[in-house]
């Protein structure tokens, strides 16, 4: 959903971690353990500050029943909002109102629940506050439809004559500009009740891959018996064994194909509930549905396939390398999540990525330096893992209060990388709050990986340059490297099989399990080279289309890949330009949602409608492999590798 819309549930920026080559040292661990400790037993200062939102459950309830009570006053403000400016201001300082408190509400509940999931009363609460948010949509349906019936010279006299309706401003002019794509109020109402149970289809895929599948058995080379479940499928697919690896991979996926007709039967009918929405709203297709919440051309999706597959040949110029340095003869699909470069001893405590942070983030300047000083010393972060805890990272933003971070952080480089990336997020929305009202300062998702990926950018160059060891440089380009062509290249990949899934039911056909399987497997081939003999896609992985549960998010992962090369030309910009693209870029921070995002791009200094950036980008990633080359080179003269 768009950060702008009316929703209470705080935009969560995921991460999903994976294996670092940088393991712990042997000796005396610099990261302390809570893994199999309670939550009430690490110490407090390792935990984030819950209690800027609520400093107890009383308070949490008193704010519940505030925000009840402004519910109640909406049918009386309703009437005849739009006859006066004055009366139009407080039907929206009304809706602001209940969606700022009801974002803290919802933020607290998560917040706790996600580092505490044995919980259940944090679950009910969500679930509680859930249900209010869909009456509360539905009973504001009114809005957008007795705008559009306003006469419009009556509705811009509002702005010329009022100047407090100016930061109301181009939240209407959205609504002017989907003129054609809002519902009556009546239809309005019944469609976004479909909310309750629109997301159905994907819970039950999830429930199946990550419960009910029974997983497969196993041995391992050394004899090891193993059940082939999600955590041992990640754990064990970059084995250093390749027998290992591939009978993980193709028993895992094999699996799973004996229960494709279910998933591709969920699937299709997530996609249609797509369909659904933008048949209703009167929308060209499907993809321009859920590109005009932002108002993105669809250009910019199309044009990003056509980049990527025009440039494939850095890509497979590093799985060149990567076959090479793994001394193999064919490079296969098996071979994908295996390290390329031997385990190096390294470990990094928590106070060594925060100075590892800080300095490499110092091109951004004082207020950025005190922001981050702020994130550090005022506990908006969690720092390490507990039981209960849930997997993986994110940052969450909230309105009136500051971000908060939440990490599982072990001590190594992937950590340090994800805490940067988290603290982006951090930053992004603590820039954007200060500086933005409430109804302008959520940002679209569209720009979320923007602030996130840049930090990523800024600590690679730092640690390039920093880093005397060529062995630890070599573990940390793979990595770095390996995450860009997760983020581009198979982004990318997803983005056009998503394309292609959703022509395929507006054209009035079903998603079969043969269809899809067919379809993955060809483009899975075409850009991992599997005809030009760069890497060799064996049939199993046509059935991955099974296990990933973005495909039901709305066209969402293209972003993740036109995030990373925006913030790659933007990075490059800041670090090689002058005081005025840091100005610029700062900006764009500090601008949240208040222009459409490839306005506030382009203010930035980057055009998402031009194929330059992802140029640019790709050129950049053809540069880094050259570098990590030249370290493979002088590893091997000193044979160290």
């Amino acid at each position: 959903m768009s950060i702008r819309s009316t929703a209470w549930p705080s935009t969560l920026l995921v991460v999903v971690l994976t294996a670092g080559a940088l393991s712990a040292t042997a000796g005396e661990k610099k990261v302390p353990d809570f893994s199999m400790k309670s939550r009430s037993e690490v110490p407090v200062e390792y935990t984030w500050r819950i209690e800027d939102l609520y400093p107890t459950m009383d308070a949490w309830n008193a704010d519940r029943t505030v925000v009840r009570g402004l519910m109640a006053q909406l049918d009386e403000r309703a009437r005849d909002w739009t006859a006066t400016s004055q009366r139009f201001r407080s039907v929206y300082q009304l809706a602001d109102s209940i969606n700022l408190i009801g974002g803290r509400l919802y933020s607290y509940a998560s917040h706790q629940s996600n580092v505490d999931m044995s919980n259940p009363t944090y679950r009910s609460m969500q679930g509680e506050l859930q249900t209010m948010f869909a009456e509360f949509g539905a009973r504001m349906a009114f809005r957008n439809d007795d705008i559009l019936r306003m006469d419009e010279k009556k509705l811009r006299g509002f702005f010329t004559d009022d100047p407090a309706m100016a930061k109301y401003r181009f939240r209407v002019e959205e609504v002017l500009r989907a003129r054609k794509h809002v519902l009556p109020r009546d239809q309005q109402s019944i469609v976004t009740m479909t909310g309750l149970f629109s997301g159905a289809t994907q819970e039950a895929a999830d429930v199946l891959n990550n419960v009910e599948l029974p997983p497969a058995s196993i041995t391992l080379a050394d004899g090891t018996p193993l059940t082939l479940n999600v955590s041992a499928y990640m754990r064990h697919r970059g084995s250093a064994n390749r027998a290992d690896r591939s009978l993980v991979m193709h028993t895992f996926w094999e699996n799973h194909k004996k229960f494709e007709n279910t998933l591709a039967s969920m699937l299709d009918g997530g996609i249609k509930t797509h369909l659904f929405a933008a048949r209703t709203g009167h929308y060209q297709s499907c993809l321009h549905a859920r590109l005009f919440d932002d108002n993105i051309d669809t250009t910019v999706y199309t044009q990003l396939i056509a980049a990527v597959r025009a440039n494939l040949g850095p890509l497979h110029r590093l799985l060149r390398l990567r076959q090479q340095m793994l001394g193999l003869d064919t490079l296969t699909y098996d071979d994908i999540y295996a390290s390329a470069v031997r385990s190096v001893e390294k470990e990094y405590s928590y106070d060594e990525a925060r100075s590892i942070i800080t300095a490499c983030t110092s091109p951004l300047g004082p207020a950025y330096a005190a922001g981050l000083k702020h994130a550090f010393a005022d506990r908006w972060i969690d720092i390490y893992p507990n039981k209960g805890k849930q997997l993986g990272a994110y940052s969450g933003g909230v309105y009136g209060n500051h971000p908060f971070v939440k990490m599982n952080f072990n001590g190594d480089y992937d950590d340090v990388s994800t805490l940067a990336h988290e603290l982006g997020h951090a930053m992004h929305s603590y820039f954007s709050n200060a500086s933005q009202d409430f109804g302008n300062a959520g940002y679209p998702t569209f720009l979320a990986e923007i602030a996130s990926t840049f930090n990523e950018h800024l600590l690679i160059e730092h640690m390039l340059k920093t880093e005397k060891d060529d062995l630890v440089k070599l573990s940390i380009l793979d990595a770095y490297l390996d995450q860009v062509r997760g983020t581009i290249f198979r982004q990318t990949l997803f983005a056009e099989f998503e394309l292609a899934m959703h022509r395929h039911v507006e054209e009035g056909k079903t998603l079969t399990a043969d269809w899809l399987t067919e379809q993955y497997l060809a483009l899975t081939r075409a850009y991992y080279g599997h005809d030009a003999g760069v890497m060799r896609v064996d049939d199993y992985i046509g059935n991955e289309w099974s296990y990933v549960p973005h495909f039901y998010l709305n066209f969402y992962v293209f972003q993740y890949s036109t995030g990373m090369i925006a913030s790659l030309a933007l990075s490059d910009k800041v670090l090689h330009g002058g005081t005025q693209d840091l100005d610029r870029y700062l900006t764009m921070l500090r601008s949240g949602g208040s222009d459409s995002p490839l306005v506030l791009l382009r203010n930035a200094g980057v055009d998402m409608t031009s194929p330059a950036p992802g140029q640019a980008a790709l050129k950049r990633f053809d540069t880094l492999v050259g570098e990590m080359e030249k370290i493979v080179t002088r590893l091997k003269a000193q044979g160290r590798i």
